[in-house]
């Protein structure tokens, strides 16, 4: 076999990267290559390693590392290129959630009938009667017709006796999906070439969480997220949040900028061309609400995100004002919304005491808890969490089964030193595993500063980035 055959001889390294660059390493001489884009890229350093095969006159195997990690191929004289044995990933991702496999089919059973059992002797064999003839001499064996044909038996026990199954438990349809070729790095890289090769396992993890935040769901679904301190990451946990869900799941989707005044959800999103807020939307609660309201009319109210598809609903922006919305208000708007929308993101002010801040959490399906790695902001969210188990119930349930997500402090990256960097993260990292044995899920988000000032946009984050909050959306999704 070409597996077989290739030996660790030359040792060669090939290494694929996401802008245009590669490099092919054989017994320590670097290959440096610089192509359009990464077809060619991998073009090149199959030729390298095609050529260096045919010198020896074998396959040879090759490391190959790309963006999902580190993986093996055996590359022949002419070319051909297979896929040898995995190994596992260059970096597993920490702040994405493990993904179990889907459970393997079972093999088929194969049944067969049985050979009926031999008929007992008879002391005689009785020679055949022809029509009219007398009956048997004394001590033949005389039987009538009934006597002949074996009593009826019912089709379930025959079947039975015969080892057979129902038509009714069985299927020609095939359940199972085909699995789609790799689509990224060597793998996909190989495979638009012709040569077919199954995903990596981050590629795998990866589609299951697109599948998770894809799905439909019966019913409306509520997510609140809640820290009860400022500056830990809530508005743009809400943005991310809504942006996934509704790119993946076409669901129509809204976030509620739930502050008791004024909150920064507007600020940090597009403006739909009005100034409507919340309270516009209670004023016009009973219009909203009619049997003749339609679909379209929410657009009057709410603010549309053109890229990432999904609406804002902001509080209250009159420096003037000093409405504060209450239990009854979040009811009515709560009501409104679930008419025009599958989910609800909601934003949510600092004060866990507050009346809308309470009423929120009645009607929230799934609890978010937003942190930045930073210790005050971790202890917040502590208390926040300690502070909703402490009523029980319905509360305390949501404690239990909340996402939290860490991301890493813009404070520790103003240097972007390598120092720096460690800090913010092994920060990150010991602030994740505190929270891991009191709540469903942890995920962590590296930094990115896309996130820090401005609108936010999903396009504009880095792809390390985009994959962290697919994980942390999927994660959400999970329990909906």
């Amino acid at each position: 076999m070409m597996e077989t055959q290739a030996l660790d001889f030359p040792k060669i390294n090939a290494v694929l990267r996401t802008n245009g660059t590669g490099e092919v390493t054989i017994n320590g001489t670097s290959h440096p290559i610089e192509a359009a884009d990464e077809a060619a890229v991998l073009t090149d350093a199959i030729r390298l390693i095609t050529e260096t095969a045919a010198q020896l006159g074998r396959p040879v195997r090759v490391s190959t590392t790309d963006p999902d990690g580190q993986g093996l191929i055996i590359v022949s004289p002419d070319g051909v290129v297979s896929e040898a044995a995995s190994i596992k990933p260059a970096s597993r991702r920490e702040d994405t959630l493990p993904v179990k496999a889907a459970p393997s089919p079972e093999p088929a059973k194969v049944t067969t009938t049985p050979a009926p059992a031999p008929a007992a002797p008879q002391a005689e064999e009785t020679p055949a009667q022809p029509a009219g003839a007398a009956p048997a001499a004394f001590g033949a064996a005389v039987t009538d017709a009934a006597a002949k044909e074996p009593a009826p038996a019912s089709t379930t026990a025959a079947e039975e006796q015969a080892g057979r199954r129902s038509l009714k438990d069985t299927s020609f349809l095939i359940s199972t999906p085909a699995l789609q070729p790799a689509t990224r790095g060597w793998r996909g890289a190989l495979s638009r070439l012709g040569f077919r090769m199954d995903p990596s396992p981050e590629e795998l993890a990866e589609r299951e969480d697109i599948r998770t935040v894809s799905q439909h769901w019966p019913g409306p679904r509520t997510v609140a997220v809640v820290n009860r301190k400022g500056g830990a990451n809530k508005t743009p946990t809400v943005v991310m949040l809504s942006a996934i869900l509704a790119r993946y799941s076409g669901a129509a989707t809204v976030a509620w900028d739930n502050n008791e005044s004024q909150g920064t959800l507007g600020w940090r999103t597009e403006n739909g061309g009005h100034n409507n807020s919340v309270l516009d939307l209670i004023d016009s609660s009973q219009a909203l609400l009619s049997p003749s309201a339609q679909a379209a009319e929410i657009a009057r109210f709410v603010h549309h995100q053109t890229a990432d598809k999904f609406d804002v609903l902001r509080s209250d922006e009159n420096d003037e004002g000093d409405h504060e919305v209450t239990a009854e208000e979040v009811d009515i708007a709560h009501q409104v919304l679930t008419r025009y929308y599958r989910l609800i993101v909601m934003d949510s002010g600092n004060t866990a005491r507050a009346a809308n801040w309470r009423r929120m959490i009645h009607h929230t399906n799934q609890l978010v808890v937003p942190v930045t790695a930073i210790e005050d902001r971790a202890e917040a969210a502590r208390l926040t969490l300690q502070t909703l188990e402490s009523r029980g119930g319905h509360d305390a349930e949501l404690a239990r089964n909340a996402v939290v997500i860490v991301s890493e402090s813009t404070d520790a990256k103003r240097s972007m030193s390598g120092d720096a960097l460690k800090r913010a993260k092994d920060e990150a990292r010991r602030i994740a595993d505190g929270f891991a044995p009191h709540v469903r899920a942890v995920v962590r988000i590296p930094y990115d500063p896309a996130l820090v000032n401005g609108p936010i946009r999903y396009e504009a984050l880095q792809p390390a980035t985009q994959r962290a909050w697919l994980g942390a959306a999927a994660a959400v999704a999970k329990e909906f």
